[in-house]
């Protein structure tokens, strides 16, 4: 899984717009890193020669440092192109690099905007597809893919980056809980679904960007849950409601599934479960009680715990995935 946010995005639509404007545009990656790095492999950057850049490879001192480069010309006019920062301690204290921090960036020359669109239309339907780059030819190749384990790859002499659908958080139950769960993933740049079905009114309405849904939990998980960038959260406290959406998270390709409750009430769950037809391998997918043990008690502490654990688990994926390729 690949830990993107807005910026990603961002960074591809705008390009769009200035080569369709006809303005050129460089891609800058981050394709390998050593020691503390600010960005991780895979951070996108986007610049042109009038000193506009979008997205991040770095705290800031590196994209002042590559736009003034860019536009005097020190880049050279061979692209892709590799370029190393903080080599040395004394470019890395100038650049304001951590202790031991370096980059190492590939810069492409954006010719198109045709295959970036093609790249956001899959995002928005839902796809994942994988945008390698060869270095040694620049030639840029799209592919499907099924699922996002390998999300960035840098070996030999391909660079390979998948995209896809925006990460989504659905939450069964509006409650106070959920409300504060919803707060931290909005943060996190979340597509946020909150579902409930039961007559009682919501205590406010939703934040702005927030879906909420009065159909039924299974309902819910097979309509929303159809891509490996989705987090299930049950939170009703009501077994009727929460085992409906749980039964068919835990058979969906949903990369988290959670659910509140004390320990007894979890394994009690879980042999409802069970009896239902469920594995002993989907249960293990299964986190109840639901978020890291921090001592919570407080509902914002107990949302913490939620999206602080599940923040570590995709955090723990991408490293696993780019461990030995993009990172050293």
């Amino acid at each position: 899984m690949n830990t993107l946010y807005s910026t990603d995005r961002e960074v591809l639509e705008t390009a769009v717009r200035w080569l369709e404007a006809g303005r050129r545009a460089m891609m800058v990656t981050v394709a390998k890193t050593w020691g503390s790095s600010p960005r991780p492999a895979g951070a996108l950057m986007l610049m042109d020669a009038d000193g506009r850049f979008v997205g991040s490879v770095s705290g800031g001192c590196v994209e002042e440092d590559l736009v003034m480069r860019y536009r005097s010309g020190q880049l050279g006019d061979q692209f892709p192109t590799l370029i190393d920062y903080g080599v040395d301690r004394a470019q890395a204290t100038r650049l304001g690099l951590p202790c031991g921090g370096r980059l190492e960036l590939l810069i492409e020359q954006l010719d198109s905007a045709a295959p970036l669109r093609q790249v956001l239309d899959a995002i928005k339907a839902g796809q994942l597809l994988t945008r390698r780059v060869c270095l040694a030819t620049g030639e840029v190749s799209l592919h499907a893919v099924s699922d996002a384990a390998d999300a960035f790859s840098y070996r030999d002499d391909t660079l390979s980056k998948v995209y896809g659908p925006r990460w989504q958080l659905l939450l069964i139950g509006d409650g106070q809980l959920s409300r504060y769960v919803t707060q931290i993933a909005l943060l996190l740049d979340y597509r946020i679904i909150i579902c409930d079905p039961r007559d009682a009114p919501a205590a406010e309405p939703v934040p702005d960007g927030v879906e909420r849904v009065s159909m039924m939990p299974d309902d819910a998980v097979r309509s929303y849950v159809n891509h490996p960038r989705s987090v299930v959260v049950a939170l009703t406290h009501d077994p009727k409601l929460d085992d409906m959406a749980l039964l068919d998270a835990l058979n969906s390709p949903a990369f988290y599934v959670g659910a509140i409750g004390s320990k007894l009430n979890c394994a009690r769950r879980r042999e409802r479960l069970q009896t239902l037809g469920l594995t002993d391998a989907q249960l293990q997918r299964l986190h109840a009680p639901v978020g890291l043990p921090i001592g919570s008690h407080a509902a914002p502490e107990i949302a913490l715990s939620i999206m602080a654990e599940v923040t570590a688990l995709r955090n723990a994926a991408v490293q696993a995935a780019t461990r030995g390729t993009a990172n050293t």
